[in-house]
């Protein structure tokens, strides 16, 4: 590998030289606040190393990774996430007891597992960052070890996700078999001469979506969702919410432009399918939950349902859609579970509706933050979550997808009703004052630093998105590259090796 390669690949390389960095760190000495400031150095780091890497991008690295503009938009995106997550864990971790270095040990190679998926553009390291992101989140599920229901949920999410990564493999083997290689452009090559049509490419594409549907929760391999949502505390969830989705959304799309799977009529019709259950069950389960963290985990399923018809738009406007949809997700997802944070007392989060009754009486500020992220997710103007549905519509409209517009359209507005019943608990008035304000959190002024800032990119980019949306469009050329790519004589080339 030449200098360049190693510039390429530096926010990955600083990421998990940072896990390496509190490992050694807690051989040595036991120190929450070491730790966590080593953590947060090294996401710092790697976010500032990410404009070398534009320098030398696009740079193919073995046949396994590829960086450009694309990846590394994402993984900004991805360390930007992991940064405030590791913020929120601090205050979140600092009440309770027990040894809590090793959280942000986790954190941070998830973080680096989610690095891998954006630059893949083999199976074999896709499998491979999905593996280490997993395995990372295993222990973070279940990190809370006196609390059953974090353990629970632990157990459900590893007995799952193990089923799903089965799945997964079980397809990569039959797409091996046809294409004879595991390169993402071998694929597009065989693909566009077969079609799905054939049997071994029919059967590993049905596995690999369910594998990969899993990971975003697409409805119906959503199952786990909710119980993961509540079992886990409240930073993980976010981070899952956000890295974790994230991630695999960005490898899916890469996956999706470079095969030109929107020629293929059987898969957009298995992918409409999808967006639409996702959005209609998933905004049907939210209107049944009276708990909070498991009504944000029904609305993340109607979510994907969402990216899903941008990301059917294909082309341009898909990596718009999609991309500028998921930073408007990833600040409104961390700022609401931040807030569950930010009022959590010694790990007991505040779970039930009921525990938010008066809030704009007892913490106006972090009321009004709540009902920000709450109306960005509803898509109310003047927040990031608008401009994202925006996006969206204006892609499937682009692209004539009218009867998945007008289901997104009615899911909208079907969300507004649990979206508005949180936001009128918390502006009713208190039943007892003595108690709810004994409940308050007294020391999190981190978190509350955090989720001011969340709180004003929500609306910077729903007023003045011009800045974000020039630097989507500035990673395009790169990945239109890679689609156009596989041009009929380079498959034809392909073919004939």
């Amino acid at each position: 590998m030449s200098v360049t390669d190693f510039t390429a690949l530096l926010p990955i390389l600083l990421t998990a030289g940072t896990a390496l960095c509190s490992m050694m760190w807690i051989a040595i000495s036991r120190q929450h606040l070491v730790v966590a400031i080593i953590s947060v150095s090294g996401c710092l780091l790697s976010l500032a190393s990410v404009p070398f890497a534009v320098q030398v991008a696009p740079r193919t690295i073995t046949p396994l990774v590829q960086v450009d503009t694309y990846a590394l938009f994402f993984i900004g995106l991805i360390v930007s996430a992991s940064l405030i997550v590791t913020l929120l864990a601090y205050d979140y971790l600092k009440a309770q007891q027990g040894n809590l270095e090793e959280f942000y040990v986790l954190l941070i190679l998830a973080a680096v597992g989610a690095e891998i998926l954006t630059v893949a553009t083999h199976f074999a390291s896709l499998f491979l960052g999905l593996e280490l992101l997993t395995i990372s989140l295993y222990g973070l599920i279940a990190y809370q070890r006196n609390n059953l229901s974090s353990l629970e949920a632990g157990m459900k999410y590893l007995i799952l996700s193990a089923t799903s990564s089965a799945f997964l493999l079980f397809g990569m083997a039959f797409i091996y078999f046809e294409t004879g290689s595991l390169e993402f452009i071998q694929f597009a090559a065989v693909f566009s001469q077969t079609g799905i049509v054939n049997v071994f490419l029919l059967a590993g594409f049905a596995m690999l979506l369910t594998g990969i549907g899993f990971k975003i929760a697409m409805v119906p391999f959503h199952m786990w969702t909710p119980d993961v949502y509540q079992g886990a505390s409240a930073p993980v969830v976010a981070f899952i919410a956000t890295v974790s989705k994230g991630a695999m959304v960005a490898v899916f799309l890469r996956l999706f432009l470079i095969t030109e799977m929107s020629h293929s009529s059987l898969v957009i019709v298995v992918l409409s399918s999808l967006a639409a259950f996702s959005m209609v069950v998933g905004n049907l389960l939210a209107l049944l939950q009276h708990n909070v963290k498991r009504l944000l985990a029904c609305s993340s399923i109607a979510h994907m349902g969402y990216l899903l018809v941008a990301l059917l738009a294909s082309g341009s406007m898909a990596i718009e859609a999609v991309s500028f949809y998921l930073v408007a997700y990833f600040v409104t997802t961390l700022g609401a579970f931040g807030v569950i944070a930010h009022l959590s007392t010694s790990g007991i989060e505040p779970e039930q509706l009921e525990d938010y009754q008066g809030l704009f009486w007892r913490n106006p500020w972090i009321a009004g933050i709540l009902t920000a992220m709450v109306l960005s997710l509803a898509g109310i103007p003047l927040t990031a979550g608008f401009i994202g549905k925006f996006y969206v519509i204006a892609a499937g409209l682009s692209a004539e997808l009218w009867l998945l517009i007008i289901l997104f359209v009615l899911n909208s507005v079907l969300g507004l009703f649990y979206y508005l019943r949180l936001i009128r608990v918390m502006a009713s008035h208190p039943v007892n004052h003595a108690i709810l304000s004994a409940r308050m959190p007294t020391n999190q002024r981190l978190s509350g630093v955090v989720l001011a800032g969340l709180t004003i990119l929500l609306l910077w980019f729903g007023t003045y998105p011009v800045p974000l949306i020039a630097l989507i469009e500035s990673m395009q050329p790169s990945m239109s590259n890679a689609v156009t790519s596989v041009t009929p004589d380079t498959m034809m080339t392909l073919m004939s090796q």
